[in-house]
């Protein structure tokens, strides 16, 4: 639904990033669908202290990376430099492992002067989102979408702010989690990223590096 949602950017010749893990099986079909390039964006959520589900900010790969943080979350957490730093740290050491897991010496696709589609399976708060975007940016694609199956209406605004287009298939009023508008919602683990990446080489072959 959601690719059928991006057919009106398949001669544009788009490029899929998908947020890893869960915005890979979705990237995925949508790359099949238009023909595309698959690849993908590694960005991280800065949890609350005890609260590791509530984002404080993000952080998505770059030199240098992308940072976001959340003045409004830092404030109400009344949250201390150090813990901020310690846990971006932390998280980036987690991209570093997974760029190196997922694509070892391939550099993937270039989305300079191209259209970039950001696909994850759904946006929270939008701050992971809000990262991918900026670091997507700095990158210089000619166009940029973010494409998600749902999101709140807040969340979508807010993003809409950020990127040339969102395509969003629902916003419900009652958003509460991502995972609560799936039938079927299991973690992915390492290896299912990598096979689908594996598999979506030949998507839009052209394209690649």
């Amino acid at each position: 639904m959601l690719a059928k949602r991006l057919l009106h950017l398949k001669d544009r010749h788009p490029i899929i990033l998908a947020l890893p893990r869960g915005g890979v099986p979705v990237g995925y079909e949508v790359a099949h669908e238009l023909e595309v390039p698959l690849s993908i964006l590694l960005v991280r959520k800065i949890g609350a202290p005890g609260q590791p589900e509530l984002a404080i900010g993000a952080v998505a790969e770059g030199d240098p990376p992308e940072v976001f943080v959340e003045p409004r979350r830092v404030a109400q957490e009344a949250m201390d430099t150090l813990y901020f730093e310690t846990a971006k740290t932390r998280e980036m050491q987690e991209i570093k492992r997974r760029r190196e897991l997922y694509f070892a010496d391939d550099k993937g696709v270039d989305v300079r002067d191209r259209t970039g589609i950001i696909v994850d399976d759904g946006v929270a708060t939008g701050a992971t989102m809000l990262a991918a975007i900026r670091a997507t940016r700095r990158r210089q694609p000619a166009h940029l979408v973010v494409a998600v199956p749902v999101a709140s209406a807040d969340t979508v605004a807010w993003l809409r702010a950020e990127a040339d287009e969102v395509v969003c298939l629902s916003m419900p009023v009652n958003f509460m989690a991502v995972g609560q508008f799936y039938i079927q919602f299991p973690q992915l683990d390492d290896e299912e990223v990598i096979r689908l990446l594996k598999e979506a080489k030949n998507f839009g072959a052209a394209g690649h590096l």
